[in-house]
């Protein structure tokens, strides 16, 4: 018995640039969301630490015999280290009871995100992460 071995045929050329074409077009828009998707979850954490920074040393600073010094070690031994580093922290502490006090927490984007999006023009230099919590002395 005689197995017949089939012959290699070779296709046409036709259609044969299409998948990297296809590729070479997608690659780049799927890189910047991929990009974006990164950058955006880093700012929104960074912004929960920012904004629960703030809110510990304003209730800390509407306690009797706190210093706006004590609140600012606070604010700074919250964030995490590469956040605290550029904190810029204001106070504004309330000397009687029932006075307003204030404890605003700001820090540039650039310490929380690596700055992927500038080549498509969302730069993050000169930006910045900012909460700011009123509360009442008591």
């Amino acid at each position: 018995m005689r197995v017949k071995r089939k012959q290699n045929k070779q296709r046409p050329l036709k259609g044969r640039g299409f998948l990297s074409m296809e590729l070479a077009l997608v690659l780049p828009i799927f890189a910047i969301v991929m990009f974006a998707l990164v950058e955006f979850t880093l700012l929104f954490y960074a912004r929960a630490d920012v904004v629960e920074a703030s809110r510990i040393g304003a209730r800390l600073a509407t306690m009797p015999g706190i210093t706006q010094q004590n609140v600012e070690a606070e604010v700074k031994k919250i964030l995490p280290p590469q956040l605290g580093q550029g904190a810029v922290i204001k106070t504004e502490m309330g000397k009687h009871s029932g006075d307003v006090v204030m404890v605003a927490v700001s820090i540039p984007m650039t310490l929380a995100s690596p700055n992927l999006l500038w080549p498509v023009g969302y730069n993050l230099k000169g930006q910045n992460l900012y909460s700011e919590t009123r509360m009442i002395k008591e």
